[in-house]
């Protein structure tokens, strides 16, 4: 399954430490950081499958003992 989401980069000034910092605007949570650009979107693309994995554990664990039907789904989202 792919999903799109929007990687937002910011960059650190050096008198702050330098590097980039790294979130997904759609998802909560989802926030990295690297040194360099690359090493960011690297950290960023672990940090979110991380975060949905996670998520997907607490409600596997939440459903547990429960009738509750699980299945995929599509949405369509605007873009900016």
């Amino acid at each position: 399954m792919n999903m799109i989401l929007t990687a937002v980069f910011e960059e650190v000034p050096p008198s702050e430490g330098g590097g980039f910092v790294a979130y997904a605007e759609e998802l909560p949570g989802a926030i990295s950081e690297g040194d360099t650009l690359e090493e960011a979107r690297e950290n960023l693309r672990d940090a979110v499958e991380q975060l949905l994995e996670a998520n997907r554990q607490v409600a596997l664990n939440s459903a547990l003992g429960k009738n509750a039907t699980r299945e995929t789904m599509t949405v369509s989202v605007g873009q900016v």
